[in-house]
Order: structure tokens, then sequence, then C-alpha cells
């Protein structure tokens, strides 16, 4: 064992006070970077920035997560700062390593499904409550507002005949959305249930003042569970992210997203790109000749006959 790995532990233990679970995993993270140095010709005390970095390399290879990897940088930092501090070291090969960069995870959005029986469950509702929900998941779902811009709608934001809404978003930009039948229709059977236009169209309690998130939220909740679904999963953000998901899924591209999401960057935009890869190499493998070839010259699958008698 090396010696410096223990008066590290007993420091920590001594000084930082950490715990027998905390002292095993430095003594794991430690002790698996010293079998990685051995082939190598270096001991754990002795080791170059070069074969931390190659260290580390191996770990993002093996598919370890990013919290994984920052743990053990975590582990390696600390040693090698204990040795340059005791003497025993020189300088300090960890200072120059990088964090690894934990991946941006992906959005959570409800199946075209899903987004029926929320709907349907919400024309069910009654009340004006009940089409104000209606109308707001219709919205919500076919223009991608944020729950921000759905609540600071004017009344005078919709007309008749309207197809499209002007929505001002972040930093006071305006841009306009497309507005389904349905969800104008629905916005028009709210209006029309109100005796007083008023100036918001989504009103709160006071009339003065639009809805809040809470109060949309908690209604929201409600219906979910009258949909069948896990209140949990279900958000105005999750809607909005349905709505760019099931938009690139049936063939929208990046460009257009952006402008109906308000996106000032595409570069935000781009958390979708995976489901646009999953859309293009369906695409490669239904359409291009050699993948169709490939599919022509594979065998099909024997048909067995029933047995007699049955």
């Amino acid at each position: 064992m090396d010696r410096h790995l223990e008066a590290f532990l007993e420091m920590m233990a001594a000084e930082r006070g950490a715990a027998r679970n905390t002292l095993a995993a430095y003594r794991a993270d430690l002790e698996d970077l010293g079998a990685f140095l051995a082939p190598r010709g270096e001991r754990l005390s002795e080791a170059r920035s070069e074969s931390l970095r190659a260290y580390l390399g191996s770990l993002a290879k093996q598919g370890l997560a990013p919290r994984t990897q920052a743990r053990r940088l975590a582990s390696i930092r600390q040693f090698y700062k204990f040795l340059l501090r005791e003497g025993a070291r020189r300088d300090d090969p960890a200072r120059v390593l990088d964090s690894p960069k934990a991946r941006a995870p992906l959005p959570k959005n409800l199946t075209e499904a899903e987004v029926e029986q929320l709907l349907r469950a919400a024309a069910e509702a009654t009340g004006v409550a009940g089409l104000a929900m209606r109308a707001g998941l219709e919205i919500l779902y076919a223009s991608g507002l944020r729950i921000s811009e759905l609540l600071a709608l004017p009344a005078s934001a919709l007309t008749a005949g309207a197809e499209m809404l002007l929505v001002r978003g972040k930093g006071d930009k305006d841009r306009l959305v497309p507005l389904s039948e349905a969800a104008r229709d629905a916005a028009l059977a709210l209006r029309r249930a109100r005796k007083q236009p008023g100036t918001w169209l989504f009103p709160g309690r006071d009339a003065k003042r639009p809805l809040t998130r809470q109060a949309f939220f908690l209604q929201l909740k409600h219906i979910a569970l009258k949909a069948g679904l896990d209140p949990n999963r279900v958000s105005p953000h999750v809607l909005r992210h349905s709505f760019a998901s099931h938009l690139l899924g049936r063939g929208a591209d990046l460009r257009s997203l952006q402008m109906l999401l308000g996106h000032a960057d595409i570069a935000t935009t781009q958390i979708y790109t995976h489901l646009l890869a999953e859309r293009l190499q369906k695409l490669v493998e239904q359409h291009h000749p050699l993948a169709l070839a490939h599919a022509a010259a594979e065998p099909a699958a024997p048909v067995r006959s029933k047995p007699p008698g049955r």
C-alpha cells in the first residue's frame, strides 16, 4: 500500500473529520488511479499531469457518468494538494486538470397520446375555471409559449378570425406564433363566458391582474390526475417541450423551431437535436439505396406451418 495514500487518509479522518464511507470512496478512487499508473511505470505519488489526463480520458471512454468522473477528479486534487503541502512533491500535477463537462439533460416531454389525454380531460372541466384551463393548455401546446407569456396575454390579443398571436417574450421582444383552430375556439369560449372582458385573457381572482402561475399549476395538476397522468410529469414547461419535440419529430427544422420558441440563440434550440438525429437516421434507413439493398438481401424468416389437428 502506498504510504502517501495512507497518510492522506489519516489526515482526512483526523483533520477533516471525514466519515468512513467518504474515506472508503477516497481510497477506492486513488487505488483505481494507482492501478492505471502502474503499467506506465509511475507510482501514485509520482504521477505526471499527462498521466492524470490520460486517466480521466479513460474514465470517459468507460462510459462513467460526468458526476462520477468529477468525484474522482476531486479525490485526485485533494491528494496532490496534500502531497504538495507536506513537501512530498514540489508541484501539483492536478492543478492543470479540467473538470468534466456534464451533458445537458434532455428535455422531458409527453407523448402525443398523453397530450391528447390531457386536452380531453381539460375539455371535460366545467365552469369558467375549466374553460380557462382548456384554453390555456390548447394555446400552450399549439404555440409552445412560456407560461409567463401565456398569462401575460391581453384580452385584445385574440380576435374572432385570428390565426396568429402576437406574443411579448423575453427581453420584451415580440414574435408571432400560430394559433390552432381548437385553441382559438377555446379562448373565444372563455371570453364569452365572462360578463366583462377585462384586461387579461387569463385574469386572476382580481380581474385587474392576470392569473398567477401558482393558480395555473394547481389547476393543471387536477387536470393531469383526471387524465390518468402522473402530475409530477406535467407542467407548462413540459408542454412547451412536447410542442417542440413533436414538431421536430414530424419534420420541422431547427431554425423554424427557434423562431417559434423565441430563443435568441439557436444553441438553446439545439437541445432538441437528438430528436432530429433520430429522424434523419430513420430517413436514411428508409430511403438510402444501400440500406434498401441490404434489406432486400436479407432472407425472409421461414413461415412455420401449424401442426395438424390445431
